[in-house]
């Protein structure tokens, strides 16, 4: 059975769970609903009680529209972060941890990392299964915004060509990135370090002008400034990686002698296979080669986890608001009793009343939960835009399948608990009600 479930073409099997989840609002539905025409009746009572109504329905759908925003985002923020790793097929670094490296070299976090050194970078760049290798050279930065340090081709392969200006051809010249406030022809003097413990003027002697700005690629690098790898061993007082015949054109080749070493190493292979090779051949003791998108998945299925965790949550949420809105629908019912004990007294059976009550308190559930639908779109936009403001990671994040099974499976729980109340009130004293 399972495997014939997995030949279901995917929209499919989404379809159906969204039908499976919903069924038993449409079961109950028809067997309390069978045999009567409450529309009437129903509309008169919401009209009557249209505020308190409004306001019940309001409850559940900012709940439903918080929980399934925050879900979507786990969604958004997975395919934002391997989005930001597409362009980092193979990276090397010195022996150490496999998620620091990637956080450093992909995502610019500040991290105290071993440098690979001139002879290693060299059997790299010439090894014949490399298509394109480049250092990456960090650990300085201007007003937060990381200073890079790297090649040309590194950020053509980043960018896929800049959006303005031309690229850096010397130690002094600069790309910016597309977020980053600072405009072509402006000089900026680097400061020594990241975040809050930079220095500032550690390095008046280097100042750079920015000639270029990449265009949008929705991540990290987007508020990052590119310079030349050598201007940054140069700041630093090391060699410039390149002999004494040097022109002065920044770039590769490099003299291995001359390198001073670099924390990470961008790699793209001819092949797939040559890049498993790659990794294979420079995983060792003094290097560790890693595809991002593998360590990427890893996180990814420990999101997985918290989004399960999330949706336990929500789901909980959702039933204690609703909950709530029930217990007040209970005291909502007093409210109406006497109408209801005035519709037995003209010999409405007890069953009639127990289904206008259900479909009261069903109507506001799932007018609830379209709400929360209408408002989750909204949530998600703006928790969406919070993100990428706060990481620079791109997320765009959107209400899918797995969110409109959540609410389905939330109005089916929250209809059989509507049969509570509507029990409760079905039995209460006629005389006593039409008393007041």
């Amino acid at each position: 059975m399972s495997e014939l479930w997995r030949q279901v073409p995917a929209l499919a099997q989404d379809v159906v769970l969204l039908l499976a989840l919903l069924a038993p609002t449409a079961l109950i539905g028809l067997v309390v609903l069978r045999g009567f025409a409450l529309a009437p009746l129903l509309g008169g009572l919401l009209r009557r009680q249209t505020a308190i109504s409004a306001v019940f329905a309001a409850l559940i759908a900012v709940s439903v529209g918080l929980g399934v925003g925050l879900i979507a985002q786990e969604r958004g923020l997975r395919q934002g972060t391997a989005r930001a790793a597409d362009r980092f097929d193979l990276v090397i670094a010195a022996p150490g941890s496999e998620i620091t490296a990637m956080l450093a070299a992909v995502y610019l976090q500040p991290s105290d990392m071993a440098l690979v050194d001139g002879e290693t970078y060299d059997r790299i760049a010439g090894h014949p299964g490399v298509r394109l290798v480049a250092p990456i050279g960090f650990g300085d930065s201007w007003n937060g915004a990381p200073v890079v340090g790297t090649t040309s081709d590194f950020v053509r392969h980043l960018s896929g060509g800049l959006d303005e200006g031309r690229m850096f051809s010397t130690e002094g010249e600069a790309v910016a990135g597309a977020r980053l406030p600072i405009a072509i022809g402006d000089r900026f003097e680097p400061a020594h370090g990241t975040g809050h413990g930079a220095e500032e003027g550690a390095h008046e002697e280097a100042a750079y002008e920015v000639v270029g700005r990449m265009p949008l690629t929705g991540t990290p690098w987007d508020r990052a400034l590119l310079v030349p790898i050598e201007s940054v061993w140069s700041v630093h007082g090391l060699a410039n990686g390149h002999g004494d015949d040097w022109t002065g054109a920044v770039g590769p080749p490099f003299d291995p002698s001359r390198f001073p070493g670099t924390p990470a190493v961008m790699v793209r292979a001819q092949s797939l296979g040559a890049t498993y090779g790659l990794r294979a051949e420079f995983t060792d003791d003094r290097t560790m080669a890693f595809f991002p998108g593998t360590v990427l998945a890893r996180l990814h299925a420990l999101m997985g986890d918290i989004r399960q965790a999330m949706s336990v949550l929500a789901v909980i949420t959702q039933v204690l608001v609703t909950a709530g809105v029930l217990a007040g629908l209970m005291m909502l019912t007093r409210l109406i009793a006497r109408r209801l004990a005035l519709l037995r007294a003209l010999g409405a059976p007890r069953r009639f009343v127990f289904a206008l009550t259900w479909s009261f308190a069903v109507t506001l559930i799932l007018a609830g939960a379209a709400g929360g639908l209408i408002l989750g779109i909204g949530a998600t936009a703006a928790i969406s835009a919070a993100i990428t403001a706060r990481t620079d990671i791109l997320v765009r994040a959107s209400l899918g399948w797995p969110e409109l099974h959540l609410v389905a499976g939330f109005v089916s729980l929250t209809a059989l608990l509507a049969l509570v109340p509507a029990y409760l009130t079905m039995n209460r004293p006629v005389i006593a009600d039409l008393r007041g």
